[in-house]
């Protein structure tokens, strides 16, 4: 299948195909193998009036109050999502790839960073609703320490969508939608880096250890998560959007909602504030990208060298 053949061979390629499904399985491995972690970070960021400040204490104390299965309480939902998140973001960003590799102009990194904005942009507009269910239904049953949220009762993931939709109205399913295309610049400039320090790696034909490669995922996300962070924090906040009275439920995300949220963060509990969860962030980000990079990486050279592909997309 020839490189140059148009929008329509980019599309359909099944070399992207092969990236796409090596990019969600990839994420789901790793996400289930640190998904407590993920759990301390969402209630850190979410329940600011816990106690915990740490992620080894916060893990402790949901396990002690409600149960060691807690700590993967909404792991079906997360890994749904995930697995259509990745699989739209790997697809989008590889058929770029395709169709922009024998193009001329602009620096390699340069070009990773466009095309990893463009397929942020494309999964964001297509998996926001995903999103926002997932983290209502991880949130569902907590222990809140904070008295202005208010628990939700759904049965499932598709009643949680049907709930939403009937007493809420289906824009909410987009809710922090716009903090979302802010953060699309997070997996960018992670595959920014990625795909620069991979080729540095490689470089003269080089290759390119499975330790390496965790390596170089975990430096990648954890420039990204740190630079992205503060925006994350509301993001979750939006998503979760259950605040009794006024509260910060009910949008979508506009710039002054967002703005509000974070000077409201500053001064309650400072600048650090909009970092309260960072080191779960980073622990169960920077682990979990890591570990997928490496999974994914697998899945592509053994699936390419079984259907006798060469690896046509060169990094």
């Amino acid at each position: 299948m020839s490189d140059n053949g148009g929008t329509a061979v980019g599309l359909l390629s099944y070399e992207t195909l092969v990236h796409a499904v090596a990019g969600a399985m990839g994420s789901v491995t790793a996400m289930t193998v640190f998904f407590p972690l993920d759990t301390a970070k969402s209630r850190l960021q979410v329940d600011e009036k816990r106690k915990a400040k740490s992620t080894p204490l916060m893990l402790a104390e949901i396990a002690k109050e409600e149960g060691l299965l807690s700590l993967y309480r909404g792991w079906l939902p997360v890994i749904s999502s995930l697995c259509c998140s990745n699989f739209v973001y790997f697809y989008t960003f590889n058929t770029l790839k395709r169709l922009t590799i024998a193009g001329p102009g602009k620096s390699k990194l340069s070009r990773d960073l466009l095309m990893g904005i463009a397929a942020g942009v494309v999964n964001v507009l297509l998996t926001t609703p995903m999103w926002v269910v997932n983290t209502r239904l991880k949130l569902q049953g907590v222990k809140f320490r904070n008295e202005d949220l208010q628990q939700t009762h759904y049965r499932g993931i598709f009643d949680a969508f049907s709930q939403i939709i009937t007493n809420e109205g289906p824009a909410t399913l987009w809710n922090g939608t716009l903090p979302s295309l802010i953060l699309v610049l997070n997996p960018a400039i992670q595959f920014m880096f990625y795909e620069g320090m991979k080729r540095r790696a490689g470089k003269g034909g080089k290759r390119i250890s499975s330790a390496e490669i965790f390596v170089i995922g975990a430096i990648a996300k954890a420039v990204a998560t740190t630079a992205t962070y503060p925006l994350q924090t509301v993001q979750a906040i939006l998503r979760f959007g259950q605040y009794k009275g006024d509260g910060k439920g009910g949008v979508i995300g506009s710039i002054s909602n967002i703005f509000s949220l974070l000077m409201d963060r500053i001064k309650k509990y400072g600048v650090l504030g909009l970092y309260k969860g960072l080191e779960a962030k980073l622990l169960q980000t920077v682990l979990t990208a890591a570990l997928m990079f490496v999974v994914y990486e697998k899945i592509t050279a053994v699936t390419f060298k079984v259907m006798g592909l060469n690896k046509k997309l060169k990094h």
